[in-house]
């Protein structure tokens, strides 16, 4: 719990994902934009950088080679985000956020960084997978709501109905 006049923390989980996007988006406009500047929390957005071997999968001839490649992907694709995740919060006139990029499963970053703020809420986007992949893949969202220690917001993106 925030001390004295700590501000509590807020956590967003982003990635490349559009979902994503829409989360961080949603959270700005409702929890800070309209409190600008005196922002009601301390805000960290966190991307969870997939290590290159486990994005591989299966080891095998070849395997090796392919690394460096991934991992250079994979580090673009966080730079990506990065640069994202800024340019929102500047369009919304957001200032003092903390970026943060950290390497493993985003279900276990994101639970470890609620800990290491303290944080008060975490906010994640919701990709939508159906029961089958959803097994297979493993929901950031389902985990976190599980296992994080604060309370946690699952933001949707709504279906555009034509």
């Amino acid at each position: 719990m925030a001390s004295g006049d700590e501000k509590p923390v807020m956590v967003v989980g982003v990635d490349e994902s559009e979902q994503s996007t829409y989360a961080l988006e949603w959270t700005l406009d409702r929890f800070f934009a309209p409190y600008a500047p005196n922002f009601p929390f301390k805000l960290f957005i966190v991307h969870a950088k997939p290590n290159a071997v486990s994005a591989v999968g299966l080891a095998g001839p070849g395997t090796a080679e392919v690394v460096p490649y991934v991992d250079a992907d994979l580090k673009h694709t966080a730079a990506k985000v990065v640069e994202n995740s800024k340019a929102i919060c500047q369009s919304k006139s957001v200032h003092g956020v903390m970026i943060e990029v950290f390497e493993g499963d985003a279900r276990n970053i994101l639970c470890e960084v609620v800990d290491k703020h303290h944080a008060s809420l975490l906010v994640v986007g919701s990709h939508g997978y159906g029961a089958i992949k959803r097994a297979v893949l493993g929901s950031v969202s389902d985990y976190c709501a599980h296992h994080a220690h604060c309370s946690v917001m699952i933001v949707k993106k709504p279906k555009i109905k034509l």
